[in-house]
């Protein structure tokens, strides 16, 4: 296990880089990660239109948002989101969002 600190606090991430625990997510820990996982140094509108999304969606559901979804609720193309999170949308996307590292993900 590693762990990234955030306001003072050591929060637990999984062998990938996700955080175990979804209720310590927070704008500073998505920031975070987005360097020090995904190696972005800043995170565009567009960025937390992506993210924003896929953590609402989380929240009402439990589960992570199919790509289909997130291109039509952004209105960002697929190959957008790609730039955006170099990893994909399953992987950093939901990574930077504090999902559980999404089933069927690589």
């Amino acid at each position: 296990m590693t762990y990234i600190e955030v306001g003072g606090k050591q929060l637990e991430l999984n062998d990938e880089g996700f955080l175990n625990d979804p209720e310590q997510w927070n704008q500073e820990v998505a920031a975070i990660l987005a360097k020090t996982e995904e190696g972005l140094e800043n995170l565009s509108e567009e960025h937390w239109a992506v993210i924003n999304f896929i953590r609402e969606h989380y929240e009402q559901t439990k589960l992570a948002p199919m790509v289909r979804s997130i291109c039509k609720t952004t209105g960002l193309p697929l190959r957008r989101i790609y730039e955006l999170f170099p990893s994909g949308p399953a992987k950093g996307a939901c990574k930077l969002a504090g999902l559980p590292k999404p089933d069927g993900c690589v």
